[in-house]
């Protein structure tokens, strides 16, 4: 009726969409057609500019055409002075803008902004704070920007004091920040540095501070991960320092083996007992990797009867750094090994606020006995108090998070593995003693963890865990393992099980095997 405005059915606005996506795509082929004809030709001109603006003010993601400006950047810099070239850069800062309006989230767009100020004569890095400090008032969680913000802030040389009370600010504004809390992790161990262990991010009293600022956060909503991550790096849950973990050395094997992954083939090795290492001579015991935990060399060792007082393995690695660990003698050769740090030692006064926060994490779970992150947390913070008093507990937690937390069990059952083995290694290594086995068995287990402090073993025991296929390649490490008991478990592939050179005893019954792969194992068991 007149008057009336007409409203497209479904039909007639799908249409409508269609023919629109086409005539986009159309220019947008008949745009980039021209943009790669143009760049074949060397034509690195105005045109080129407008056209790939043209195309990126719709979509600034296209890294191809981000590329090909700076082309014609460069090109058309190479006759200017510097007031003109400075003229050209800012123009085309003015146009990053006009595209971060379009998506704020751009890595294309602020890459370049990057590109742009480290390449005109005179940058504005005062200007560019300022321009974060606006895209932040937009959306403070703009992970993009505050990524850019690093950048410009340590150009402009602003203060880290400034910097920490920006984050502050935020975090205040809005706990849900999880790229405010990360920035606040890379301040502070430069504001507050630890007084005595630089292994330790921050100091004692700041420490304690910020503890009670997380508790707020993670209370405030408890169903928000970002808090709850950065307590879990104030509680120290990060990668263990670099060491040696373990050494042994035989008439005809030696294996060194390390807390983190190293090319030990770039690294000196020395020794005060006459062995010379070749470092070429190293190979990692997984196979074809370049980086390893455990590295071995087959060779004849002559083990004289030294009679030192201390016998010393020492690495120099590529950063210059030495390492070094004291090794024992006995009957066979030589062997060391070193009991890994597992968690930070608090002290008095954190130890104390620790337990109020864990009281904290006990009182909400009586009112949200399902709360994911109160559950993990909780957890952390028994292992951080004491880790070898509640032990039982902290894992009793896990078992319900796997119920709960369904979607995430593996990450669960993979932390409880880690921390069933970390309390049997740590007694193992406690009694020093070789000819004794590491016994693992009954854990439920799901995957193993710290292989290369067991690699000097002579017996593991993994009898009826739930160890699968994919644990397998962990096996590379027990060089020197004599007898592997990992009946009961869920392996399903015959011959999963690695070559160990000096293995004598290959326990796999209980697991899932067929009966053609059973008869199939018996027939290596006999080689063995």
């Amino acid at each position: 009726m007149h008057g009336r405005l007409k409203v497209r059915t479904s039909a007639e606005e799908a249409a409508r969409k269609k023919k629109e996506q086409e005539i986009k795509v159309k220019t947008y082929r008949a745009g980039m057609g021209r943009i790669f004809e143009k760049r074949k030709n060397g034509q690195l001109d105005d045109e080129m500019m407008q056209i790939t603006g043209q195309i990126l003010s719709r979509n600034p993601d296209v890294y191809t055409l981000w590329n090909i400006r700076k082309e014609c950047i460069l090109k058309m810099a190479e006759s200017l002075g510097n007031e003109a070239k400075q003229s050209l850069y800012d123009k085309d800062l003015g146009f990053t803008e006009q595209c971060l309006m379009v998506n704020p989230k751009s890595y294309g767009a602020w890459h370049h902004r990057c590109w742009i100020l480290e390449n005109c004569p005179t940058p504005d890095w005062e200007r560019e704070v300022a321009l974060c400090n606006k895209y932040l008032k937009l959306d403070e969680r703009n992970f993009h920007c505050w990524d850019y913000r690093r950048f410009v802030v340590k150009k402009a040389k602003v203060p880290a004091e400034d910097e920490l009370k920006y984050c502050t600010e935020k975090i205040h504004k809005n706990f849900s920040n999880y790229s405010s809390w990360h920035y606040r992790s890379k301040l502070l161990p430069l504001l507050f540095p630890h007084e005595t262990s630089p292994a330790r991010p921050i100091s004692e009293s700041k420490l304690k501070e910020e503890l009670e600022m997380v508790l707020t956060a993670a209370f405030t909503d408890p169903n928000d991960s970002s808090a709850w991550f950065y307590q879990r790096w104030l509680l120290g849950y990060s990668q263990p320092a670099l060491d040696i973990a373990a050494i042994r050395i035989s008439k005809n094997l030696a294996i060194a083996s390390f807390s983190k992954p190293i090319d030990l083939r770039t690294c000196e090795i020395e020794t005060n007992f006459g062995f010379n290492f070749n470092p070429d001579r190293w190979q990692p015991v997984q196979k074809g990797n370049k980086y390893d935990v455990a590295w071995i060399v087959e060779d004849s060792f002559e083990l004289g009867a030294s009679d030192l007082q201390q016998y010393i393995f020492k690495c120099r690695m590529s950063d210059g750094k030495d390492y070094a660990i004291n090794l024992k003698k006995c009957s066979d050769g030589f062997y060391g090994m070193k009991c890994p740090k597992f968690e930070y030692e608090f002290g008095a006064a954190v130890i104390e606020e620790l337990k109020n926060q864990l009281e904290s994490c006990n009182q909400l779970l009586e009112y949200e006995p399902d709360s994911k992150w109160t559950l993990l947390t909780a957890s952390l913070l028994m292992r951080a108090i004491d880790r070898r008093g509640y032990h039982t507990k902290s894992l009793e937690y896990l078992q319900k998070l796997e119920k709960i937390d369904y979607l995430r069990q593996g990450y669960y059952a993979d932390l409880a593995s880690k921390w069933a083995i970390e309390k049997v290694l740590e007694e193992w290594i406690e009694q020093g003693d070789l000819t004794v086995a590491i016994d693992l068995s009954n854990l439920n287990l799901a995957t193993i963890f710290y292989e290369q402090y067991m690699s000097i073993a002579k017996i593991v025991i993994l009898r009826n865990n739930c160890l699968s296929d994919r644990t397998a390649t962990k096996f590379n490490a027990f060089q020197f393992c004599e007898n592997l008991d990992a009946s009961y478990n869920q392996f399903s592939t015959p011959g999963v099980i690695p070559h160990i050179p000096n293995l004598k005893v290959l326990s796999l019954e209980g697991n899932k095997f067929s009966n053609n792969a059973t008869t199939r194992l018996e027939d290596q068991m006999k080689n063995l």
